[in-house]
């Protein structure tokens, strides 16, 4: 049986039944953290948290069920995790979309938008009491190597744009989000990543067909990130694991990410069309 020591860490990883959210799962598992999974589908989440306990040797591994793209789901999950969660020292906002055969949630908005940018916005807002009970707090943010100037009004739901756009532009808008986490909170480390162009995941494999890197790029970037003491002080940082060889550096993401004006814009945005709902 696998020891939680004083030293592990709660962590939380959306998105982690499969691909890199699912490998990072395991290694924080076997390196004896308390690990909390999400996904869609209770049989899958079930079956991955069996399959990690029994790699791992560690017995903390739990789960929670969500449909990122109904965000009325989302806040259901997140007072099912205020209820059993006592403190998070981890926040992996991991769980993304790119292709996929329903183009709109269920709040009329690009489906892209709702899973890759206001889920874990709701999330993160949610649960950052339960960060702040943690003595070295972390969020890291999943943004990618595709990031396009944010259109509010698609951003709403109000104007029509291709998937690759709508993509592109929910990876700047959660990198923009970001800047703005590490400027509110100031004693939260937020941290946004592109773990890797075309990693052998399964949303790599079905939007291109084919991959540059093994996932097990993401997947230890993601855990480097989330506790090494190096970092600390690079909240609001972007890294960019598509640099170097085997491991990334921090880098510039799109000129948009820092912009004080839009972000501010993108955040109004947001928090009134929240609201609307």
């Amino acid at each position: 049986m696998f020891i939680i020591t004083n030293m592990s860490k709660t962590i939380l990883i959306t998105g982690s039944t499969d691909g890199i959210g699912k490998l990072a799962a395991t290694q924080f598992a076997t390196n004896g953290h308390v690990v909390y999974l999400h996904g869609r589908n209770a049989d899958k989440l079930a079956a991955t948290i069996s399959e990690i306990k029994t790699i791992s040797q560690n017995k903390q591994v739990h789960g929670f069920i969500a449909d990122f793209s109904d965000l009325n789901s989302v806040h259901a999950m997140i007072l099912q995790i205020q209820n059993e969660v006592p403190k998070l020292d981890v926040l992996i906002n991991n769980a993304g979309i790119f292709k996929s055969p329903i183009s709109k949630s269920k709040d009329d908005i690009d489906i892209r938008f709702a899973v890759n940018y206001f889920a874990p916005y709701i999330l993160t807002q949610q649960l950052i009491p339960l960060l702040e009970k943690s003595t070295q707090p972390r969020i890291v943010n999943l943004s990618s190597a595709a990031q396009s100037p944010v259109s509010l009004n698609a951003l709403v739901g109000q104007e029509e744009i291709t998937t690759q756009a709508a993509y592109a532009q929910s990876k700047l808008a959660l990198t923009m989000w970001n800047t703005y986490l590490a400027m509110t909170y100031k004693n939260i480390t937020s941290i946004a990543v592109n773990p890797g162009s075309l990693l052998n995941t399964k949303m790599a494999n079905e939007a291109y067909g084919q991959h540059w890197s093994p996932a097990d790029k993401g997947a230890n970037i993601l855990y480097d990130l989330a506790i090494t003491e190096a970092y600390i002080k690079n909240s609001g940082a972007y890294f960019d694991n598509d640099k170097g060889d085997e491991k990334g550096h921090f880098s510039n993401a799109h000129p948009d990410a820092t912009n004080q004006e839009k972000i501010q814009q993108l955040i109004t945005t947001t928090d009134t069309f929240l609201a609307s709902l």
